[in-house]
């Protein structure tokens, strides 16, 4: 089975992640914004990380950020994901990380810091995946 073929696997639907996924896929990401102290939150959960407030509010990011750490993968891990592939951590504008993948270049010794911009991918099966592309 090649690549494009393979399915994606599908996300862990936890009991928050519902309304962010829904979000993807219309390429509109949103992530929890507490309504009390305004603090942004990912991965969705109950109430404020810093705070406790449980007045959170699904409202869209930026999607604008910087590279924090990457790799290349070397090994075939996942059908869907042939090798080499990448994974970087971002710092979105907003304050929370998110590990995903670059699109257009594997990452490089001068990736770290670089402004990244959020972009919607389309995987061969339909399913949407928020990623990532240099500025």
């Amino acid at each position: 089975m090649n690549a494009s073929e393979a399915k994606t696997p599908k996300p862990v639907m936890g009991l928050y992640d519902t309304p962010m996924w829904e979000s993807i896929s219309a390429r509109a990401m949103r992530l929890q914004r507490c309504r009390a102290c305004s603090a942004w939150q990912y991965p969705p959960g109950p109430s404020c990380p810093k705070c406790l407030s449980c007045e959170l509010e699904w409202t869209e990011i930026s999607g604008r950020g910087k590279i924090l750490s990457w790799v290349v993968f070397h090994r075939q891990y996942l059908p869907a994901y042939p090798a080499p592939y990448n994974s970087i951590a971002v710092r979105l504008e907003e304050g929370p990380t998110m590990i995903t993948n670059l699109e257009g270049a594997m990452p490089g010794p001068d990736s770290i810091g670089r402004s990244v911009s959020l972009t919607y991918v389309a995987m061969p099966d339909g399913v949407v995946l928020p990623r990532f592309a240099l500025d």
